[in-house]
């Protein structure tokens, strides 16, 4: 566990593989469901961080506190609800830096 952990995950990771994957194919047109990239891609490996991101946002949602939280919240309405991949550049973040 480390930074090598850490470079690996980001890098070359299943997340980011599969997540490459869901943002080219909505750019192609052709989007896919995170379960058929998981299928098509994995080898019968699961995806962890879709579900965990589905579970954080209910938690985030239940406390009430989504405004605090606008680069998760954003990622998951890329993910889960339709936006753009793109839309994560057009975030305005500067109030929480």
């Amino acid at each position: 566990c480390g930074v090598a952990d850490l470079v690996t995950t980001c890098f070359g990771g299943r997340n980011r593989k599969c997540a490459d994957i869901f943002a080219k194919n909505i750019a192609a047109g052709t989007p896919k469901a995170w379960d058929v990239i998981e299928a098509e891609e994995l080898n019968g490996q699961k995806l962890q961080g879709t579900g965990t991101a589905q579970d954080v946002m209910k938690a985030i949602k239940a406390k009430g506190v989504v405004d605090a939280f606008p680069l998760f919240s954003q990622i998951h309405k890329i993910a889960f609800e339709g936006a753009k991949p793109e839309t994560i550049i057009d975030m305005k973040l500067e109030k929480y830096y």
